[in-house]
Parts: C-alpha cells; structure tokens; sequence
C-alpha cells in the first residue's frame, strides 16, 4: 500500500508540472541519478539535466504570463499523463527496493493509474483555465508549491503524499462537475428559446 500511495504522491505532482517533478527526483536520489526512472535512464544524466533545469525554468516564468499559460496548458495536456506514468513506476520501483519479487505488471499498473491521474488532474485545470481566461497568480505559486511538496513527500512521507493525492483527486471531480454545469448554463443562455416552451 505503500508504494501505491507515493507513486500516487508523485504522479499528482506530474499533473502539476512536466519538467520540475523529474527534476526533483533526480536531485533527490543524486546517487543513482535518474536510473530507475523509465526513459530518462537511457538518456545522458548532462543532457537530462540541460532539458529538465531549462524547461522547469520556462515553466516558473512563463505559467506567470497568460500567453504562457496557455502554452503550457496545451504542452502539458499531452505529456503530463506520460510523466505521470513515469514518476509513479519510478517511485513503486524504489519503493518496492531492489530485493523486492513485485511482479512487473504490478509496476506497469501502477504506472497507468498516475497517468490517469496527472490526466484527469490536467484535464481540470484546463478546464478552468478556458472558463477564466487565465488562471490567478495565488492558483499558480499553489501549484508551484504542491507540486514540490508532493515529490518530497513520495520520498519521505508517502502516506501524508498519496492522501493529498486523493484530496485532490476528489477535489478534481467536484470541480469538474462544478465547470460541466457551468458550460450547461452557458450553453442555456445562448440558446433561449430552446428553454420556452411552445404555444398551444
């Protein structure tokens, strides 16, 4: 139960952000850079390195912009449920540890589930990006913020980490159905006379 609710932990910040969760993990487990982390392990630590501090970068600057946000949400929206995947099998792996007999579909499932949901998370957020135009400044740094307590907390207290996981997951749900009766309404407004009813 354990590994489930950090990888959840660490899959919820890849919902958050892209780059700066991968980022984190590598800084945290320095000693083994990246090597059970799924993609990034075949890939040149100096040049992971490169890629992840500049687009982390692009990300704590740009998400501050409304031109930015908007790139991002669409730059996230496709990858954030692959990094979600990411993260969650890295964080089973080292959880489980090296002398673990955890099957590998067991990883692989618990690698599909943190892209569900870094996804569904993602998903929201758009979603109330495109009904406020752009998101507030406070929602932004909020983000920043849980995004690097939720891979601390996969590391060093994955049951607080995978609760907060779940919080925000039923707090995804509720604001999506918050934003699908909004559109309902708006869609009511525009068409009025679908709401009369017709004369005898």
């Amino acid at each position: 139960m354990i590994p489930l609710l950090a990888a959840l932990s660490a899959s919820a910040a890849g919902g958050l952000r892209i780059a700066l969760p991968l980022l984190l993990i590598g800084l945290l487990n320095a000693d083994e850079l990246w090597s059970r982390v799924p993609l990034l392990s075949r890939i040149s630590p100096q040049v992971a390195i490169g890629v992840l501090v500049s687009w982390s970068l692009f990300e704590l600057f740009a998400s501050k912009q409304p031109w930015g946000q908007r790139l991002l949400q669409n730059v996230q929206l496709v990858f954030s449920p692959f990094v979600g995947a990411i993260m969650g099998m890295a964080i089973a792996e080292a959880s489980f540890g090296d002398d673990s007999d955890a099957p590998t579909f067991i990883v692989a499932l618990i690698g599909v589930i943190g892209g569900l949901l870094a996804l569904v998370l993602q998903l929201v957020q758009v979603g109330w990006f495109y009904r406020l135009g752009k998101l507030p400044l406070w929602a932004i740094l909020a983000q920043d913020a849980l995004c690097i307590c939720l891979v601390l907390f996969a590391f060093d207290a994955p049951t607080q980490g995978g609760i907060i996981a779940l919080l925000l997951l039923w707090l995804a749900i509720r604001s999506s159905q918050e934003w699908y009766r909004w559109y309902i309404q708006q869609g009511g407004r525009k068409n009025p006379r679908q709401n009369k009813t017709e004369p005898d």
